[in-house]
């Protein structure tokens, strides 16, 4: 768990970088919030506190919730949606373990449909904001909503790329115009691509240390640019290429750090292959046709679901016995 939470480091770096102190206000809040939350729950299910809070698994899913809420959201949304996790996703199931569903997922999919509007409001990028909060600014809006007296609210938020690019393909627009806005840059979104491309590293640093398989991320993103590359030979006025898949919104996050999750994931080597297959072909068929944007969450909840059915239909034959 620890050495999930080092190769998330430069991702979040980046992204604070790019995005503000937000993203580290968010991850500081979570992580807060996690810890106390999973030590009280440890409490009154009368588990030793000490063992299970330091195992990281709490740490984990702080980390990753803190990393999808949007940067300067409220404090109190930050310590709900982790709260939720750890109480409804972890513990009521039976703790670390017993859990069916990823609970950083369960608590980021609670707070979209319970704050849309907060949930959405993401600030501009660093290249194409009107003007960045320092850290005491950001401190102020987080906790107490108020911005300095010069600065309005549409001066620092902006549509995700995901977003704009749904909002302008239901009003016809042909994808060359869409993608000519400064808010999408050379491979994905402006921002975004570089955020994506270190979690990447930090991914691939995972399988070079044996922490995960290739198995999981290999097919979600291999069936993610399959199917994104299919539609875009079909139409590329209509759909965009697969690099702005893979490098826009949580897909890299997601392949490498959340449906990789070995709890709540599919557990066979083959299995793995179609729960990873499963949260790709389902995160473009939402973010394609759906009404969300961006569908890393729902897509792994879907396959949570799946997952032991998967599991039941890909066991290894035992040694020994035969088979039809």
């Amino acid at each position: 768990m620890l050495r999930v939470a080092y190769a998330l480091i430069p991702g979040m770096l980046i992204y604070s970088w790019l995005f503000g102190w937000g993203v580290i206000i968010n991850v500081l809040l979570a992580t807060v919030a996690a810890l106390a939350t999973e030590a009280l729950m440890l409490r009154l299910r009368q588990r030793p506190i000490r063992m299970y809070l330091t195992d990281g698994s709490a740490l984990v899913t702080a980390l990753l919730l803190g990393l999808a809420i949007p940067p300067l959201a409220p404090w109190w949304m930050v310590l709900i949606g982790t709260a939720f996790a750890i109480i409804f996703a972890k513990h009521l199931y039976g703790g670390l373990g017993f859990n069916p569903f990823n609970p950083a997922m369960i608590g980021y999919v609670m707070l979209l449909i319970s704050f849309p509007r907060e949930m959405t409001s993401w600030p501009a990028p660093l290249s194409l904001s009107e003007i960045q909060l320092n850290l005491g600014e950001s401190l102020t809006y987080v906790f107490a909503g108020i911005l300095p007296a010069d600065v309005r609210l549409d001066a620092l938020t902006m549509a995700t790329p995901l977003d704009v690019l749904r909002t302008e393909l239901g009003l016809n627009k042909v994808m060359e115009k869409i993608t000519a806005s400064p808010i999408f840059g050379a491979m994905g979104g402006t921002g975004w691509e570089w955020i994506n491309i270190a979690f990447l590293g930090g991914g691939l640093w995972l399988m070079y240390k044996k922490i995960i398989s290739w198995h999981v991320p290999t097919a979600m993103l291999g069936s993610l640019a399959l199917i994104s590359l299919a539609f875009y030979f079909i139409d590329p006025t209509a759909y965009t290429s697969p690099l702005f898949h893979l490098l826009s919104g949580g897909a890299i996050l997601g392949a490498f750090f959340i449906a990789t999750d070995p709890v709540s994931g599919a557990t066979t080597p083959k299995g793995r292959v179609w729960f990873g297959i499963g949260v790709g072909v389902l995160t473009y068929i939402i973010r394609a046709w759906g009404g969300y944007p961006d569908a890393v969450a729902f897509s792994v909840l879907l396959m949570n679901m799946a997952a032991p059915t998967i599991d039941h239909y890909t066991r290894p034959r035992v040694f020994g016995h035969g088979g039809k």
